[in-house]
């Protein structure tokens, strides 16, 4: 395998973007590999590094489909589920608490096992 080319902070070449960008555009990486990185430089932990890919093999984003647009909710609906008092909350559940804000803060609640 070939090295990658490597580019300064805000010095890539045009046509190359990141999966966020990308994602921005409308587009997928579409099964090409990393063509190029970013390296923006830090004091304390060495360079952060980010993946570049051609803008000009990259495929459109899939549609959304029924199921999928069903599952994401689903996948939602449990996360704003309380595990104690089973209400849905409005709100993701704090994983560090394990239960919503006000069963955390009400002593008499059951305890229910952290999610980890």
């Amino acid at each position: 395998m070939a090295a990658l080319p490597v580019y300064r902070w805000r010095l890539a070449p045009d046509g190359y973007a990141t999966r966020r960008r990308l994602r921005a555009l409308g587009l997928r990486p579409g099964g090409q590999d990393v063509a190029a990185q970013l390296e923006r430089p830090r004091r304390r932990r060495g360079p952060l590094i980010a993946y570049l890919y051609r803008i000009d093999r990259a495929r459109p984003v899939r549609p959304m489909t029924p199921a999928r647009r069903a599952a994401l909710a689903a996948a939602m609906a449990a996360r704003r589920t309380c595990p104690v008092c089973r209400q849905d909350r409005g709100y993701c559940i704090p994983r560090s608490l394990g239960m919503c804000v006000a069963c955390h803060d009400n002593p008499t609640a059951e305890e229910a096992p952290r999610v980890r």
